[in-house]
């Protein structure tokens, strides 16, 4: 099959490198031309513009950082819509609202063309081994027709429902998953406090029901001081600032939530945005007086 792919960076490119590893011809367009440079002699071509590739495949994928950059690819000057025809899918993996999906999806419809909003789960580790997880929005056909592309580099596909319900299922993922960081940040914080050993702290959890894969991937990064990013704390942040901006809109109100996003906002003020987001008990001990190292 003839696939496009849209955004090559720590997740992007070994997804789109199982396609090809697949035997699917993969095609490209890439904002920084040298992202594309992995591509270079395997045969995937290389296009001008995101109409361009539309036009030249029979589904393109997009994981790129925001709802403005999904909505340029897909709908701005030489974007997808120019080159979609009927029966085209577009599979946005990128994490952004709700709405701009709901947008774009509209825009591609009235072209016969088709768009799943996609988004993933598992980080790059997970992308490297073909093994994330995938919430689905939008017609359930039309995510039929593309599995076998997605079975190449995800072990569970849900359809949650129509267009836009896969990003609010990203949302509530986010919102779980990194007040579970924070959780953890401020448990490690109190065994520190009481001079107990936070390792065997976290050994002790991890036996229990309080047992969880935050506690013990990002619990053993904030005990070992390891916070070279495996996602930004940025990203998270960028996420964050999504679900609170829908919680606003739609009256939900969401106390964790907002607690979680405020230390979000400190961690970013204090030059924490490149760095894990493990890094938030980093704000916690600045809070408290003990430090950050």
């Amino acid at each position: 099959m003839e696939v496009g792919f849209v955004g090559l960076g720590a997740m992007g490119r070994p997804m789109a490198q199982h396609l090809q590893r697949a035997g699917h011809r993969l095609h490209l367009w890439a904002r920084r031309p040298e992202s594309a440079a992995p591509f270079a002699g395997t045969g995937a071509v290389v296009h001008a513009t995101p109409a361009e590739l539309a036009a030249a495949t029979d589904v393109a994928f997009t994981i790129i950082t925001t709802s403005e950059d999904v909505e340029r690819v897909a709908l701005g000057e030489g974007g997808f819509v120019e080159g979609a025809r009927p029966g085209w899918v577009h599979v946005d993996m990128s994490t952004i609202a709700p709405g701009t999906t709901r947008r774009v999806a509209a825009a591609l419809a009235k072209r016969g063309a088709a768009m799943l909003d996609a988004p993933v789960s598992g980080g790059s580790a997970a992308a490297e081994a073909g093994t994330v997880a995938m919430m689905v929005g939008g017609d359930a056909a039309v995510l039929e027709r593309v599995r076998p592309l997605l079975a190449c580099f995800a072990r569970a596909v849900v359809h949650v429902g129509d267009n836009g319900a896969g990003e609010v299922a990203k949302a509530c993922n986010q919102m779980v998953m990194v007040a579970a960081i924070q959780a953890c940040a401020e448990a490690m914080l109190l065994a520190q406090a009481h001079g107990v050993d936070a390792s065997k702290v976290r050994e002790a959890l991890l036996g229990g029901s309080a047992s969880s894969r935050m506690l013990d991937v990002m619990g053993d990064r904030m005990i070992r001081r390891d916070f070279a990013a495996g996602i930004e704390a940025r990203l998270h942040h960028k996420d964050f600032g999504i679900l609170m901006d829908e919680a606003a809109r739609l009256g939900t109100p969401l106390p964790i939530a907002a607690q979680v996003w405020q230390q979000l906002n400190a961690l970013m003020s204090q030059g924490g945005a490149h760095d894990d987001t493990s890094s938030l008990i980093r704000v916690l001990e600045r809070a408290s007086g003990r430090g950050d190292e």
